[in-house]
């Protein structure tokens, strides 16, 4: 193979993050790379809900395409943008080390906090998961639907006359844009999505370049994202749920996951906080699943997929 295909979204974003991993690969596995961006269908829908469409799947179908017609030999994504399901044929292969996991809100006027917005502040997020947590935390907040990429969503702050828009840390950091921050909000207010500040490589399972592409995997992030997507996978998760997991290091070699299920309106939240040894990553994931599943997250995503169906 005379140059590696690296397959991303066309988005300034997604491109930013490909070009860091494709120089990663030149540099440790000696090949050169040439990227090909692609328009996802989640790109394209900027002015309607995504879970209207098949939500998340949306931003990596024709990335996973690409694999597996043989146009591109690796994608590049932000694990966050993955749905539950790998199609066959392809893998998840290498998670880079994993940046800022938090949400960062970016307020119009400079040192905003969500504790100190004023009441009835207009904040824009496009994320079900974030609506949730942030109308549990802040009632009387008015939650405005956001679309459109980082660039596009900090200029909706004066154009839609918003007091705040709330990003991931991750994605401001990779576009230079950190100075931007006015909170890297806690964990304890905003659980991060499964995955959030995380890479994923995806590659066809049958092709040698999986295992050499392993190189490229950071052990404990790959370890966290495992009980995060596991949990994830438990609850059969897609964009119509308001879902969040955080995995991260606890002591010795534990591993200490975080995980919730929400309403829409966030007035009922099912929450998990346990910690197993770091081998048994998947494990945890699952049985947070499981242990949200009997508290009343059967009937919470019941109705949560029948109000997606209105």
């Amino acid at each position: 193979m005379t140059t590696l295909r690296v397959a991303t979204r066309a988005s300034d974003l997604a491109l930013s993050q490909s070009r860091l991993v494709a120089q990663r690969i030149e540099r440790e596995l000696g090949v050169r790379t040439e990227l090909v961006p692609l328009k996802t269908t989640g790109d394209r829908l900027l002015d309607v809900s995504l879970a209207a469409f098949g939500g998340k799947g949306l931003f990596v179908k024709e990335i996973e395409e690409a694999l597996l017609s043989g146009r591109a030999d690796v994608a590049v994504h932000s694990a966050k943008d993955l749905p539950a399901a790998v199609p066959a044929g392809l893998a998840l292969v290498a998670f880079p080390e994993r940046v800022d996991p938090r949400d960062a809100l970016v307020a119009r006027e400079r040192g905003a906090r969500v504790d100190a917005l004023p009441r009835g502040a207009r904040v824009g997020t496009g994320s079900l998961r974030r609506t949730a947590q942030l109308r549990a935390h802040r009632p009387d907040l008015e939650i405005v639907p956001l679309r459109g990429n980082v660039p596009t969503r900090l200029r909706k702050l004066e154009t839609e006359a918003l007091d705040a828009v709330v990003l991931a840390c991750a994605g401001l950091e990779r576009l230079d844009l950190a100075a931007r921050i006015d909170e890297r909000i806690a964990p304890e207010i905003l659980l991060p999505a499964v995955g959030q500040g995380t890479l994923a490589l995806e590659a066809r399972s049958d092709d040698p370049l999986a295992r050499d592409l392993a190189a490229l995997n950071h052990e404990p992030t790959a370890t966290s994202v495992a009980a995060e997507r596991a949990f994830l996978i438990g609850l059969a998760g897609d964009c119509t749920v308001p879902l969040a997991a955080f995995a991260e290091a606890a002591d010795g070699d534990g591993l200490r996951l975080r995980a919730l299920l929400a309403a829409s309106d966030g007035g009922r939240i099912l929450r998990h906080d346990a910690t197993a040894p770091a081998r048994d990553a998947e494990a945890l994931g699952a049985r947070a699943a499981a242990v949200i599943l009997e508290d009343g997250g059967k009937g919470l995503l019941a109705a949560l997929r029948a109000d997606a169906e209105r």
